[in-house]
């Protein structure tokens, strides 16, 4: 839908399209950073910075960007009073990191008292690809770009504990009634009207299968997907695991109020146990070992660019 002009080769598009990457690695802006203490947090920044994009000449050398820009840009949100670009990557902290981006823009005093359902459907923080081509420029070429992560099987087991072991209103009826009528045998009627009881493994085969009778979702999806980590060249390496820390030095990185620290709360089922690899090891142990290999190896690249050892 875009105009014959901005389809003309000048413009941001086409400077994006066809261009080798990764782009240069550039310095971390640290102006902000007045104290030692962060030095470790520092130095794990640094390396995770230097081994993606390592890994990504490596992988990336000879692949030309076909994909649509805007596509690319899709799951970044924007927060232009500290110039912060954040992709969202579902199960790694993501609740509380719109809730911060939400106290940076100015629409809430505390991280604290803003509800799961305000940042999730509350409309408040803009995407990145609602601002035209030269917009996106700008803000991928000037703002400090970030993304966490989380290793692997544990972003998966906690996507499937959330939406599927509680009562849930969109993924029971959508995805849960079609995984139960494709991949479990003898299904009741019950579990077919309301799509609720799926079992890991079922979670599994649906995941790995090519003909999956419902899309992919988000939640699922591999961060490769999501945030294109080897085509927008992220400043900021965070991980779920060192959360706290690595959050709380971004925020000082960009320049944050002092007093604005990451939330520590847990964003829903805050009685259940966090999934941890412990957890995980329980739900691998329905899957059998193809199972468990072809699981591992569809999110070989998200495990290969973070440096996370697999299972």
């Amino acid at each position: 839908q875009l105009s014959d002009q901005q389809k003309m080769s000048e413009s941001p598009l086409g400077r994006f399209r066809g261009v080798y990457l990764p782009p240069a690695l550039h310095p971390l802006n640290k102006t902000f950073i007045k104290d030692s203490k962060w030095k470790d947090v520092d130095s794990a920044q640094e390396k995770r910075r230097s081994f993606l994009h390592d890994f990504c000449k490596k992988y990336n050398s000879r692949k030309k960007l076909q994909t649509h820009l805007v596509h690319l840009v899709s799951r970044i949100y924007v927060e232009d009073r500290h110039k912060v670009l954040y992709c969202e990557v579902p199960k790694a902290g993501c609740s509380n990191w719109k809730r911060v981006l939400m106290v940076l823009n100015g629409l809430a005093a505390s991280a604290h008292n803003i509800s799961h359902d305000d940042v999730h459907y509350g409309k408040h923080l803009r995407k990145l690809d609602s601002y035209d081509l030269k917009g996106i420029y700008t803000r991928l070429n000037t703002y400090t770009k970030t993304i966490f992560v989380r290793d692997p099987m544990e972003r998966l087991v906690s996507a499937f504990r959330d939406k599927f072991e509680h009562p849930n209103s969109y993924y029971h009826p959508v995805f849960g009634k079609a995984i139960i009528k494709k991949y479990r045998q003898n299904a009741n009627e019950e579990a077919l009207k309301t799509g609720s009881g799926v079992r890991f493994k079922e979670f599994i085969q649906y995941l790995l299968d090519s003909h999956r009778p419902v899309g992919m979702d988000i939640h699922w999806e591999q961060v490769s997907k999501l945030c294109y980590p080897c085509l927008i060249n992220y400043d900021f390496i965070g991980k779920f695991e060192t959360l706290e820390e690595d959050a709380n030095y971004f925020l000082q990185l960009v320049g944050a109020p002092a007093d604005l620290k990451f939330p520590k709360f847990k964003d829903r089922h805050s009685s259940d146990e966090r999934t941890s690899a412990e957890v995980v090891r329980q739900y691998l142990k329905e899957l059998s070992k193809e199972e468990r290999q072809l699981t591992y190896d569809f999110y070989y690249l998200d495990y290969l660019m973070f440096n996370y050892t697999s299972p």
